[in-house]
């Protein structure tokens, strides 16, 4: 299920709301144009299936975004473990690179058709942290400043949507905000 986390931007040990509530989630990203949507799942074994498979799995709901958006190329991010030095090798460097804070020219729209992934928004003087989970489409609107955290043992596989071409694009800020707030293991370990 979705948790919302909200701290301000230069407190991050000040917890200002923690909810798994869906109403409470969609208003507070609302307020910044960020939008949560919610699809079913259509396959508890999506690392089964290959990207086209999985494509093919959400069909209907892939032109609904890109004809709604004018999405121009849609594809597929994805990790799962397996015990090898090479993908642990790959994970951590797919996990450092999103890491620091950023910003896109165009809306990042992802959605989650398997495990989770925390999408860290700085908007304002606030620092919203976004669990996302399976079923779970997040479109965060361009220019907002972000980050995104796999986690130490990535488990996922998003859907993403592009406005241009040319795919992920990122604009790093180059400040180290990211490196103070909680990442997606610390952020969870309250739940457990």
């Amino acid at each position: 299920m979705t948790l919302l986390q909200i701290m301000p931007d230069d407190a991050p040990e000040q917890v200002l709301l923690r909810t798994r509530d869906p109403e409470r989630i969609g208003a507070e990203l609302g307020a910044h144009g960020v939008v949560l949507r919610h699809w079913p799942l259509r396959t508890e074994d999506v690392p089964a299936l290959d990207d086209q498979a999985l494509l093919d799995l959400y069909r209907e709901e892939i032109e609904e975004v890109c004809e709604r958006d004018a999405m121009t190329l849609v594809d597929i991010a994805r990790l799962h473990p397996t015990p090898t030095e090479e993908w642990r090798k790959r994970a951590a460097k797919a996990r450092s690179t999103f890491l620091a804070e950023h910003r896109h020219g165009e809306d990042e729209v992802r959605f989650f058709a398997h495990g989770r992934g925390l999408f860290t928004l700085h908007l304002d003087d606030r620092v919203h942290a976004v669990l996302c989970e399976a079923g779970d489409l997040l479109s965060v609107p361009a220019g907002v400043r972000h980050w995104f955290d796999m986690g130490p043992q990535p488990d996922f596989a998003a859907i993403r949507f592009f406005q241009e071409e040319d795919g992920w694009v990122g604009d790093f800020t180059g400040t180290p905000i990211a490196d103070r707030f909680p990442r997606l293991d610390e952020l969870t370990e309250a739940d457990r």
